[in-house]
């Protein structure tokens, strides 16, 4: 891996928070996610199972994590089974982590090879009265591939039916929603790389420039600074396509006069940061310009202290929805008069900011956790509004990250530049 080492005591901690949601005489079992193949013997690059890294650290195909707190022996109440390398694999593709090195990366004393699963199971099975399966549950999950998890859940089923399975999603997405310090150092880090990536292309963004090169500027700040590559698909939207929200083709020319909208993160340690800004691809804005990205900016700052302890995100939500009605009032977009009038289950501002202004983010970018529960101290949102224009052809988004502490939110990008003025200078100096 790229980064560097995490203090074992991160996941040591994750997997005390999580035995103690067990219920008693029960046993979790989390798999690694698959390496997933492309075409002929190609694959894609390997990505961990965020719940089994959550819990373990180990950033390694084939591995199981199982968790047994009430097993007789105490050898068997935390145990990492992980892939043992052969003569062709230490020749093709490098040694895979031995026993000691597992151990160094997750604190986990029993480390076993994966070949030797089967035969503890069956043993640990016969005295486990609720066994914990893994499932990737989400709003937005694509449910059209199955996962290891899927599979193993699958035949574990088959060949125990008399077990009782619960789903460790409900509790793994109650803990994930809560970050610790060391993650949020991690969380840290991807901003500050960002931050150096956002900075790089200020000085290389001009007319003529493709949307392309831009991002392949990102990617090389970004690797040359340890993270993994980006967290998600970048977005380098300019001119209307930044009225697109999920425009991902990033092959356009930048030209004179437009607003290039930028949506973009790092991701380090598998911890994902998630950034978005639009400036002008000549280094100056337009009057018209300037008054919807000065709109957006307010509506973002207004929003910083209405995220709330104790506060239901669809609540802040609503209340973000009162100050973007405001702005779009005042840039001649809405009417007052019709505003009074409109349905409040659809209100006229969905026109122009027509998505969330914020959403959970850690070890996923939409990270895992549920909009019903109350803000609390260690949730880590994003801050999003935006105004989109088509028929300006400009769309103008500004986002950072948000830690919730006792005593307010912390930006965790409030160095990276954001008022118009600075980001004008640092186009032009």
């Amino acid at each position: 891996m790229k980064y560097l080492p995490i203090d074992s005591q991160l996941f040591i901690g994750n997997r005390e928070r999580f035995a103690k949601e067990l219920k008693p005489n029960s046993m979790a079992i989390f798999n690694s996610n698959d390496i997933m193949p492309t075409n002929a013997d190609g694959v894609m690059p390997f990505r961990q199972n965020n719940d089994l890294f959550y819990l373990s650290g180990i950033d390694q195909e084939e591995t199981v994590l199982v968790i047994c707190p009430d097993a007789k022996d105490e050898t068997q109440r935390e145990m990492l089974f992980v892939k043992e390398t052969s003569d062709e694999i230490a020749i093709w593709e490098g040694a895979k982590l031995t026993h000691e090195q597992a151990l160094a990366v997750s604190g986990i004393k029993s480390v076993n090879w994966i070949a030797e699963f089967e035969g503890y199971m069956d043993a640990l099975v016969k005295d486990c009265d609720i066994v914990y399966l893994n499932q990737n549950i989400h709003s937005r999950a694509a449910k059209e591939v199955e996962t290891r998890d899927d599979r193993f859940a699958k035949n574990f089923k088959k060949k125990n039916p008399e077990v009782t399975i619960q789903n460790a999603a409900a509790i793994m997405h109650k803990l994930r929603a809560i970050k610790s310090d060391i993650e949020i150092t991690q969380m840290q880090t991807a901003c500050d790389i960002t931050e150096k990536g956002f900075r790089r292309i200020l000085k290389f963004i001009k007319p003529g420039v493709m949307e392309h090169e831009i991002e392949a500027e990102l990617s090389h700040e970004f690797l040359r600074n340890r993270a993994t590559g980006f967290a998600y698909a970048s977005i380098i939207a300019s001119g209307f396509d930044a009225c697109v929200l999920h425009y991902v083709d990033n092959n356009k020319e930048c030209k004179d006069g437009e607003v290039i909208l930028m949506d973009f993160g790092a991701e380090y340690a598998n911890y994902t940061s998630d950034m978005t800004r639009s400036v002008p691809v000549n280094g100056r804005f337009t009057d018209r310009q300037r008054d919807v990205y000065s709109a957006v900016l307010r509506v973002m700052r207004g929003a910083y202290p209405l995220l709330t302890i104790g506060k239901l995100i669809k609540d802040y939500h609503a209340e973000v929805g009162l100050l973007m009605e405001e702005e779009l009032i005042g840039l001649g977009l809405l009417e007052a008069a019709e505003v009074k009038k409109q349905d409040p289950e659809n209100p006229l501002y969905k026109k122009y900011f027509m998505h969330g202004t914020s959403h959970f983010l850690g070890l996923d970018v939409h990270d895992v956790g549920n909009f019903d529960w109350p803000i609390q101290a260690g949730n880590v949102f994003t801050c999003e509004p935006g105004i989109y224009i088509r028929e300006e052809n400009l769309g103008i988004r500004l986002e950072n990250d948000l830690l919730i502490t006792d005593n307010g939110v912390v930006d965790l990008m409030g160095n990276i530049p954001i008022e118009a003025e600075e980001i004008e200078e640092l186009m032009n100096g």
